[in-house]
């Protein structure tokens, strides 16, 4: 057994009990009962505050917030919600806005600080901008790999089919470092469901990796393309390899036709990410969980072109989901924290995730008892280690 370099001491675990969780190389290399620990280079007593693995960030834009920036009204579509004009909005307010790396150090340092230690963020690629976003992006995320994992998805904001040039700057991105690549409403956005998607994972299967494709559209016109997306994930056996983000329309279709949309789903290995969003129906989640699926979550937009809201929390996305999807019994809320915790890193196929041995030692403190009261109460003076290193406290980002 590795030399225990550091012992945490009094971690209240999820059952209650206290312990000792000792670290090596980055990695939990030993749990034992409060006090039964042995010798250490250095002890950290944490307290009786209870220790949870680091939350999963799993769907976020790191190049169009602004928080942190100037304060930019929001505009209201012109007709409801619509996903062209919002892009329109989002490339005027760019132009005027703080360069993208300080905008994305502050997202960054937000997200950690309220106990991100894993990311997925969804960086523009298409035509209106080449790839010089995920050319920042990618410099930053290097500046910030020893506090928080991040995954990088080449993003058709403006489309693929009718921006020019796209697919093959989504085939550019992938050489030049995004580990994944994505998609945006087949059907409503390029009108070519079966073009899009034949981009999508064919950039996938050259490059053997996952696929994360943004899907708004509702009702019908949303479960036809969740269908052919499942289909495509079959037949290519990129089972637990493929998420489809949003899935709107899964919430505005009735119980029986839901419940078999969730059998195919989970029968195909598509995770689902949804973020809650105030004005629209979202995916059932206990449903799609019942049924095998796997539900994580997301901030999303950040005080951005699409809505002023976001606190980079995953702790209180988790009370969002919750409150939304009425979640009330203990089961239920130790769901809703799964959805930000183990469903995403599942989703994300995180190594080495969770408080168990060999794991990396990524854990956050939190002033609450056990899991179901912290997410109703959504503490704060919350403590952020990543690899067994402090790297935030009390909301703000430790760098060494």
């Amino acid at each position: 057994m590795a030399e225990i370099e550091t012992v945490f001491t009094n971690a209240r675990l999820a059952d209650g009990s206290l312990a000792d969780i000792g670290v090596s190389g980055g990695r939990i290399a030993a749990i034992s009962p409060a006090g039964a620990a042995g010798g250490a280079g250095s002890t950290v007593d944490l307290g009786g505050m209870l220790v949870v693995p680091g939350f999963v960030e799993g769907h976020i834009h790191l190049d169009t917030s602004f928080y942190g920036d100037a304060w930019i009204p929001h505009k209201p579509c012109t007709n409801g919600f619509d996903v062209h004009e919002r892009v329109a909005f989002q490339a005027q307010n760019m132009a005027q806005a703080a360069p993208m790396d300080e905008r994305a150090r502050n997202q960054l340092d937000l997200c950690i600080a309220n106990g991100a230690t894993a990311m997925r963020s969804h960086v523009m690629v298409d035509g209106s901008v080449g790839l010089t976003s995920l050319e920042t992006i990618l410099k930053v995320r290097e500046d910030y790999r020893d506090l928080i994992d991040i995954q990088l998805v080449a993003f058709p904001q403006s489309g693929i089919l009718k921006s020019p040039g796209t697919p093959e700057l989504l085939d550019q991105a992938i050489t030049l470092g995004a580990d994944l690549v994505g998609g945006l409403d087949p059907a409503s956005f390029d009108r070519d469901v079966t073009g899009h998607l034949d981009v999508v994972f064919g950039v996938a299967e050259k490059h053997g990796v996952d696929v994360d494709i943004h899907l708004h559209d509702a009702g019908t016109l949303g479960l036809f393309t969740i269908e052919e997306i499942c289909a495509r994930t079959a037949a290519l056996g990129m089972s637990g390899h493929v998420t489809v983000s949003h899935a709107y329309g899964l919430g505005d279709l009735p119980p029986d036709a839901a419940r078999k949309v969730a059998d195919l789903i989970a029968a195909s290995g598509v995770s689902i990410m949804t973020n809650a969003p105030g004005n629209h129906n979202f995916p059932p989640v206990a449903l799609l969980r019942k049924a095998g699926v796997t539900v994580f979550s997301g901030s999303d937009n950040i005080r951005d072109s699409w809505w002023p809201y976001g606190d980079g929390d995953m702790l209180r996305r988790a009370e969002i989901i919750g409150y939304r999807s009425g979640f009330y019994t203990d089961d239920e809320l130790a769901a809703a924290f799964n959805v930000v915790t183990a469903a995403g890193a599942k989703a994300l196929r995180l190594e080495g995730y969770g408080l168990q041995l060999g794991n990396k030692a990524d854990f956050v403190t939190l002033q609450a008892e056990h899991i179901p009261q912290a997410v109703v109460s959504v503490p704060k003076g919350r403590k952020v280690f990543k690899s067994g290193k402090l790297v935030a406290e009390d909301g703000v980002v430790i760098r060494r």
